[in-house]
C-alpha cells in the first residue's frame, strides 16, 4: 500500500508541475507542420477550433471531397456522454451516409499519414445511430468491418497510419442492407518520413522484420509511463499520450520519477521530439526499494489485444534516473520472450538523460491469452550500481493481416476506378482460358477413363496427370486442387496406385479399407492428435496393426505436409525412421498409413502420464536410436534431408522401446552446393534454432540444435517451454546451460533417475547436449560426432554396471574421478579395465572394440 501512495503522489506532483512550469520545449517551436492537413468535421455548418490550435473545416467547405448519393446532417448542442477529450466539439455533429459513400483526398506527399475517425451516435428523429452497422476501408485496407457504437455513454476514436504512396486517397463508408453509416469527424494529416522505419526486431527467437513500410497500422494504446495524460496541445503531432495505471499489474513495485522536459536531449539519429515529446521522456517507472516488496521482480504492463494479428511494440526509455554512465543495466521482456538482454542505455545514447525508442515486431503466434505484456526487470550476473530497470513510454500498434484489414479476416470490397476494372478484366479472360483448357483436359480423360471408374471414387484416380509417369501437371499451382498434381492415374489393380507404384510410393489405400481398419474413424480409436489431424490405430485385413493418421480437412498446410511426408518417405528406409506403409487420397481425404509404434512418443515417457519410468539406459539407447535416425537423413540420403521438427513428440518407439523419428511433414532436402535452404520459419517453439529464426537459413545444424533441447529434456524430464515457472526456468535450453555453467547440472535431473547415473556417463551426455545448443551453426557437431559421444555416455553407464555387478566391495558406483589401475593378477581386460571421462579409448580396448560393432 505505501508504494502504491507513494506512486500517486508522484503522478500527481508530475501533473501538478506539468501544469504550471513554463519550460523551453514549447509545442510553437518543436510542432510538426504537416503538408497535408485535410481536417473535417462533419455535419458542422461552421468550422471548429480546438484547445490545440487545430481548425476543423466545415461541411460546406469539403462538400467536395465526398461522393455520396444521399446525406442527412445531425448536431446536438450537448452530449450525453461526459468526456474530458480537447475534441469534445467535433462530437457534436455528424454526417449520416445512408448508401455507400467516399471521401476523396489529393495527396501532394506521400508517406506516412495519420487518420483519425471521431464516432458518437446522436440522437436523430429517424435514424438510431445506434443501430447503424457499416464497414470503413481506407483504399484496399479494411479499417472497420460491420462497426457499431451501441453505447452512448462513450465516444469512439480511432487513430490509424497509413504510408500513402498514390496522390487520391479514399475513405469509403459501406452500409450493410437496410442500415446506414455515420461520422463525426476525419482527420488525414502527414507524419514524419522519420516515424516509422521499415525494419524492426522481431519476437520470438529474435531477428529482423522488415517490409513495415507495407502494411497499415492502428494505434491500440499510447502510455505516458509514469506520468500523466498528455494531450494534442502539448505534444509534436497532436497525439494523445495516456498514463499508464491501468495497465501497471503490480504498481507497489512501481515508483514514479520525474525531471524537468527541458533536461532531455535528442540526439541526432535517434529518438526525436516527434517519436515521443519530452513530456513522455521526463517522467519514468522505476523498480521500488526491494527492501519494501519482493526481492526479484519486473516492473510489468498488460495491455489486452485482438489475437490473429502481430503487433508493432514501441518501448520509450530515457534514463533519468543514474547519477553516472553505464550504471543502469536491465533486461526488457515481451510475452515472457527476451527483447533486450543487459539494456544499457547510456552505451547507447552517449549520456544520461537522452532518449531513445525500441521497436519490436511481436508475432500473432506469440500473442497468448489475448494480450501484451511488457516488462522490465534487473540484469543478473551483471556488476552495476543500479539494481533497477525503467521504462518511459510504451505504444502498442497493430499491424494489418495478410488480407490487408485491421478489423477481422475480411478483404475491401470497394471500387477504385477504371484501372481496377481492367485489372478484373485482365482476371476473368485468364479464368475464362484456364476454364476452356480444363474442360478440354477433362474430356479426354473421359475418354480415357477406366473400366471401373464409378466404383473408385477419387478425384486424382483418372482425370491426372495424362501420362502415368508424368511429374507436373496442369493443376500444379498453389491451390486446393494441387493435391492432384502428384497423384498420377491408378492402375485397375484393388488397392493401388499406378503412377505412385510406380514412382515406388506405397501402397494406395482405398477409404472404405481404412474405415473399416479403424471402425469409421472411432473417436476411441484415436492416440494422438496433431497440426496434421488425429492418429488412429488401425488392423488391416491381414491383422498388421497400423496408425493411420487423417488430414483435418480445416487444415490449409494439409496438402503441403501430405505431399512431403509421401515423397520423403518413400525415398528412406532406415530401422530408426518411423515407415510409411501407405496412403489414401479419396474423396478428397488425405490419409498417411505408418508402421504401428505400440509405445508411442517419447514424451509421454517423460513426463505428463503415469507411465513406468525410464531407466538412465533406456533414456541413452533411446537418444541413440534417435541420433542415428538423424544422422541417416543428413548423410545416408542421396541428398541431405533436413527434418525441421526434431522434438519428443516426433521420436516414437516400438514394443523394444527402439527409438525411430517420425512426421517428415516439414521436412526440406538440403542443397549441396549452399548448405543450406532459403525458408520461411516453421517448427515448435522451444525447439527451434535461433539461427534459423534470425537469418531464415535452413541447415542440418537447425536440427542438432534441437536435439540438444531432446537431449536435455530426456535428462531433466520437463517440458521445454513452461510460462508457469519463474523467469529463468521458462526455456529449459536456457535454463539447463545456467546450471551446467554453474557445474551443478545433476541438481535439476529427473528426480526419479537420480543416483543411477554413473558421473562420467553424464558428463559426457551433457557435454554433448551443450555442443549442440551452440549459438551459431558453425559451433556445432555434426549428428555423427552427437552420435558418438551418446555411444560413449552408453559404454561408460554399462561399464560401471558391470563392476559394480563384478565387485560386492565397491560402491555403488564406479568413482570415475580416481581411475584405478590395471590389475596385475591375471584379471580380466574387461573386469578390470577403468574408465575415466578424460582417458583416451585405444584400440585394443573393449569400449573401443563394442563402439566398433555399432553399440
Amino acid at each position: 500500500m505505501g508504494g502504491s501512495k507513494t506512486r500517486k503522489t508522484h503522478t500527481f506532483l508530475v501533473v501538478f508541475f506539468f501544469l504550471v512550469v513554463n519550460f523551453s520545449f514549447a509545442k510553437n517551436d518543436l510542432a510538426f507542420s504537416p503538408p497535408d492537413n485535410f481536417l473535417i468535421d462533419c455535419g458542422s455548418s461552421q468550422d471548429t477550433t480546438l484547445d490545440d490550435g487545430r481548425v476543423f473545416k466545415s461541411d460546406s467547405s469539403t462538400r467536395s471531397y465526398l461522393e455520396t448519393n444521399e446525406e442527412v446532417q445531425v448536431s446536438a448542442d450537448s452530449l450525453l456522454v461526459n468526456t474530458s477529450s480537447s475534441a469534445v466539439r467535433l462530437y457534436k455533429t455528424a454526417r449520416i451516409l445512408p448508401s455507400e459513400s467516399k471521401y476523396t483526398l489529393h495527396i501532394s506527399h506521400p508517406g506516412w499519414h495519420w487518420i483519425r475517425l471521431y464516432f458518437y451516435p446522436l440522437p436523430h428523429p429517424k435514424y438510431n445511430l445506434n443501430d447503424a452497422v457499416f464497414t470503413v476501408a481506407a483504399d484496399e485496407f479494411v479499417l472497420l468491418h460491420e462497426f457499431s457504437v451501441r453505447d452512448n455513454s462513450s465516444v469512439v476514436f480511432k487513430e490509424y497510419l497509413f504510408n500513402l504512396t498514390d496522390e487520391r486517397f479514399s475513405l469509403i463508408f459501406k452500409p450493410i442492407k437496410n442500415s446506414y453509416a455515420f461520422i463525426n469527424a476525419i482527420e488525414v494529416v502527414s507524419a514524419p518520413a522519420s516515424l516509422i522505419s521499415d525494419s524492426a526486431a522481431t519476437l520470438p527467437q529474435g531477428g529482423t522484420f522488415n517490409g513495415l513500410f507495407n502494411y497499415a497500422f492502428e494505434v491500440s494504446y499510447r502510455l505516458n509511463v509514469g506520468g500523466g495524460i498528455v494531450s494534442p496541445k502539448n505534444d509534436t503531432l497532436s497525439r494523445t499520450w495516456f498514463p499508464d495505471t491501468p495497465f501497471n499489474t503490480f504498481p507497489q513495485g512501481a515508483q514514479a520519477v520525474s525531471v524537468p522536459p527541458s533536461t532531455v536531449k535528442f540526439r541526432e539519429g535517434g529518438a526525436s521530439p516527434y517519436i515521443a515529446p519530452p513530456w513522455v521522456y521526463a517522467t519514468a517507472d522505476q523498480m521500488a526499494d526491494s527492501e519494501t516488496v519482493l526481492p526479484n521482480f519486473n516492473l510489468t504492463w498488460e495491455m489486452s489485444v485482438d489475437p490473429g494479428f502481430s503487433y508493432l511494440v514501441r518501448m520509450h526509455f530515457c534514463d533519468i534516473v543514474s547519477k553516472s554512465l553505464n550504471d543502469l543495466y536491465f533486461n526488457v521482456y515481451i510475452n515472457d520472450m527476451i527483447g533486450v538482454s543487459s539494456l544499457d542505455l547510456s552505451s547507447l545514447t552517449g549520456g544520461l538523460s537522452t532518449a531513445y525508442y525500441a521497436d519490436f515486431v511481436v508475432n500473432a503466434s506469440a500473442i497468448t491469452n489475448s494480450s501484451v505484456r511488457v516488462q522490465v526487470g534487473t540484469a543478473s550476473g551483471i556488476e552495476s550500481g543500479l539494481a533497477n530497470a525503467i521504462l518511459n513510454g510504451l505504444e502498442v500498434i497493430k499491424m494489418s493481416n495478410i488480407d490487408g484489414s485491421l478489423n477481422g479476416f475480411f478483404a475491401a470490397d470497394v471500387s477504385h476506378g477504371v484501372s481496377i476494372m481492367k485489372i478484373l478484366a485482365g482476371i476473368g479472360l485468364a479464368m475464362g482460358v484456364s476454364a476452356m483448357l480444363l474442360l478440354a483436359i477433362s474430356f479426354i480423360r473421359w475418354q480415357k477413363r477406366p473400366q471401373d471408374w464409378q466404383k473408385r471414387n477419387s478425384f486424382s484416380s483418372w482425370l491426372l496427370p495424362l501420362q502415368g509417369n508424368t511429374n507436373s501437371t496442369f493443376f500444379s499451382s498453389k491451390s486446393g486442387s494441387r493435391r492432384s498434381s502428384m497423384f498420377g492415374s491408378r492402375k485397375s489393380k484393388s488397392g493401388y496406385s499406378g503412377f505412385f507404384s510406380n514412382q515406388g510410393f506405397g501402397r494406395y489405400f482405398g477409404l472404405a479399407e481404412l474405415q473399416n481398419a479403424t471402425q469409421n474413424f472411432d473417436e476411441k480409436a484415436v492416440i494422438g492428435v496433431g497440426g496434421f489431424g488425429k492418429v488412429y490405430i488401425g488392423d488391416l485385413e491381414d491383422g498388421t496393426k497400423t496408425a493411420i493418421k487423417r488430414g483435418n480437412h480445416s487444415s490449409q498446410q494439409g496438402i503441403n505436409e501430405f505431399q512431403t511426408e509421401i515423397q520423403m518417405l518413400s525415398k528412406l528406409r532406415h530401422r530408426h525412421l518411423v515407415s510409411l506403409i501407405g496412403f489414401s487420397d479419396e474423396n478428397s481425404e488425405m490419409i498417411l498409413v505408418y508402421e504401428y509404434m505400440s509405445n508411442g512418443p517419447l514424451r509421454d515417457h517423460l513426463y505428463g502420464s503415469t507411465l513406468p519410468t525410464l531407466s538412465w539406459k533406456q533414456r541413452l539407447e533411446i537418444c541413440i536410436g534417435a541420433a542415428r535416425g538423424l544422422h541417416y537423413l543428413h548423410t545416408g540420403a542421396s541428398q541431405p534431408i533436413i527434418h525441421r521438427d526434431v522434438k519428443t513428440t516426433n521420436i516414437l518407439l516400438d514394443e523394444n522401446f527402439v527409438a525411430k523419428v517420425s512426421d517428415f511433414g516439414l521436412s526440406k532436402a538440403a542443397s549441396v552446393d549452399q548448405g543450406h535452404v532459403s525458408t520461411a520459419v516453421k517448427g515448435s517453439f522451444g525447439y527451434l534454432d535461433p539461427e534459423y529464426f534470425r537469418k531464415q537459413q535452413l541447415t542440418e545444424k537447425s536440427d542438432v540444435y534441437s536435439f540438444g533441447v531432446v537431449l536435455f529434456e530426456v535428462l531433466c524430464a520437463r517440458s521445454v517451454i513452461n510460462p508457469a515457472l519463474p523467469r529463468e526456468q521458462v526455456s529449459l535450453a536456457e535454463w539447463a546451460m545456467q546450471w551446467h555453467r554453474k557445474g551443478m547440472i545433476e541438481k535439476i535431473i529427473d528426480p526419479k533417475i537420480v543416483g543411477t547415473i554413473n558421473s562420467g556417463s553424464l558428463k559426457k551426455y551433457v557435454e554433448a547436449a551443450e555442443k549442440c545448443l551452440a549459438e551459431y551453426g558453425v559451433d556445432r557437431p555434426g549428428m555423427g560426432d552427437v552420435l558418438w559421444n551418446l555411444e560413449y555416455a552408453l559404454q561408460l553407464q554399462e561399464a560401471s554396471s558391470e563392476a559394480e555387478a563384478l565387485d560386492d566391495k565397491s560402491t555403488n558406483l564406479i568413482d570415475l574421478e580416481k581411475p584405478s589401475k590395471a590389475n596385475s593378477g591375471g584379471e580380466s581386460a574387461a573386469t578390470a579395465v577403468a574408465i575415466n571421462d578424460d582417458s583416451e579409448v585405444t584400440v585394443g580396448s573393449p569400449i573401443f572394440s563394442q563402439l566398433a560393432n555399432g553399440r
